[in-house]
């Protein structure tokens, strides 16, 4: 009772209790009619219905374009994610490799335009021939004869040298490993060697191999490597060489053999003082003879890793 002795105390109490009041009494009405006047009660509350149903309409139409905004907003994420993931990846995976070359390093030029032929036609079999004994194929005509691959064979053209191509850009391995095979008892084709040099660091990504190759898998194999610089090495040297039994590698520029550069095995010379070669890339090369002037023309310009031009011999 305290609080009502201060004036107009009580008064604040009347408003809501007569609200409340006319609430019950409206709610009971509404229940009693909706039992003995069912056709009232429904026209009574018609809009009060009609403006939930509009809420609920609304609500859901709002709740199924939040859903969509959701989902497109989580696929981008899970996009964008992914294609983070995929940086990482490749970056913490890429395939061995040197840094890009400079223009003046130790870099095979390879191309795929077309050479002209050689400048004679194929030699007699007498002279050297392309021969198959137990599924591999040997040229025949030097000593040692040369156990033959061509790079754009189809075991291993597509196969992986890098993230290139042994058929684009493997006539680096591909003649190392006529080389190893040749001279020793590995076991060994343009696969496995491509892996090899991979791994050793003699794969250059788009420019073939470096010259490093030559001396580098030379030693890898325990073979003996020479470097016969073009300036100090006469006929008589390099038919010499190939008389006792070792084969050469050349680096060849612009000519016959390549428009850019290209790896050549030196393997025997005839009777009148020609020369026989193994080309990874052709056979119609590999059966053909040729003059020692000619090859000596068309060697690289380039001088690296004791190239252009190699003696690998077994001693």
């Amino acid at each position: 009772m305290k609080n009502f002795e201060k004036p107009g105390k009580w008064k604040r109490y009347i408003l809501p209790t007569l609200l409340l009041a006319a609430a019950c009494i409206g709610a009971v009405e509404l229940w009693v009619c909706a039992y003995r006047a069912p056709e009232i009660y429904q026209a009574i509350t018609a809009p009060v219905r009609e403006a939930v149903q509009w809420a609920g309409d609304t609500g859901e139409l709002a709740w199924d374009a939040l859903r969509q905004r959701t989902d497109t907003a989580v696929a981008h994420g899970v996009s964008q994610v992914q294609g983070i993931l995929r940086r990482l990846d490749e970056y913490f995976t890429q395939e061995p490799e040197a840094l890009v070359p400079e223009l003046d390093e130790e870099l095979q030029l390879v191309d795929d335009t077309s050479v002209p032929p050689p400048p004679r036609s194929r030699a007699n079999y007498s002279i050297t021939t392309l021969a198959v004994r137990k599924g591999v194929k040997y040229l025949t005509g030097s000593n040692p004869e040369l156990l033959y691959f061509n790079q754009t064979d189809a075991p291993w053209a597509q196969e992986p040298y890098g993230s290139d191509t042994i058929g684009h850009y493997g006539c680096g391995p591909v003649a190392m490993a006529m080389v190893v095979a040749s001279l020793t008892d590995t076991d060994t084709d343009p696969v496995k060697m491509a892996e090899h040099c991979v791994e050793q660091g003699y794969w250059a990504k788009k420019h073939g191999s470096y010259w490093s190759i030559v001396p580098g898998v030379s030693e890898d194999f325990g073979l003996t490597c020479t470097s016969l610089p073009p300036e100090e090495t006469d006929a008589d040297t390099i038919i010499r060489c190939l008389s006792t039994g070792q084969l050469l590698v050349a680096m060849m520029g612009p000519g016959h053999f390549t428009n850019g550069g290209h790896f050549i095995i030196l393997r025997g010379v005839t009777l009148d003082g020609s020369i026989l070669v193994g080309d990874p890339a052709s056979s119609d090369r590999s059966l053909t003879t040729w003059d020692l002037d000619l090859i000596l023309d068309e060697l690289s310009s380039n001088r690296n890793s004791g190239g252009p031009l190699w003696a690998i011999s077994m001693y």
